[in-house]
């Protein structure tokens, strides 16, 4: 099985009980139906990539769904977190692309989109044998991968919160779902 098609999705869940705020995270998200399958960090070649809405529909009850994904709870009252996934489209879509999942305390939805996107661009960059240093900052190397004609878009899926102030559990998740 080859996935054809891909969406992005994020959420978060609050609750008394880690597991339970894991599943209200998937309500979020939109998966909760799935008995989901974490899979690695490739982008098929060719896979389309869909709108959150479009993908959802071509889900079913108890479908076996793969994703990749990336997941943080925590119950310590305040605390910032974030779940990111990170993609990169080759401009060539014979060839595949790269997905990545980071998740982190303490970093803002920007900063942990931005080290994904970094990551996927990063890894699918080295396949291609695009030359760079990677001591620059992610915006400098962001703009020669660009400029190399092999990177045709990078982007990221964000899910970032502030946990729970009583010390309720609290998940963010990002996703990536591959489907048939």
């Amino acid at each position: 099985m080859v996935p054809k098609k891909l969406f992005l999705t994020k959420g978060v869940g609050v609750h008394k009980d880690k597991l339970a705020s894991f599943e209200l995270a998937l309500r979020n998200a939109g998966i909760e139906k799935c008995n989901l399958v974490y899979v690695s960090s490739i982008l098929p070649p060719n896979c389309k990539i869909v709108s959150k809405e479009e993908g959802l529909k071509l889900l079913n009850p108890g479908q076996i769904t793969f994703c990749v994904m990336a997941r943080l709870e925590t119950n310590e009252p305040h605390r910032l977190l974030s779940s990111s996934i990170g993609i990169a489209v080759p401009k060539d879509r014979e060839h595949y692309g790269y997905l990545s999942e980071h998740h982190a305390f303490g970093e803002t939805a920007k900063k942990s989109g931005d080290y994904a996107e970094d990551l996927a661009a990063t890894m699918l960059a080295t396949t291609l044998g695009v030359e760079f240093n990677p001591d620059t900052a992610w915006e400098e190397r962001e703009q020669i991968y660009k400029a190399s004609g092999h990177i045709f878009k990078a982007t990221n899926m964000t899910q970032s919160a502030e946990a729970n102030k009583d010390g309720l559990w609290t998940t963010t998740l990002a996703a990536a779902v591959l489907l048939e």
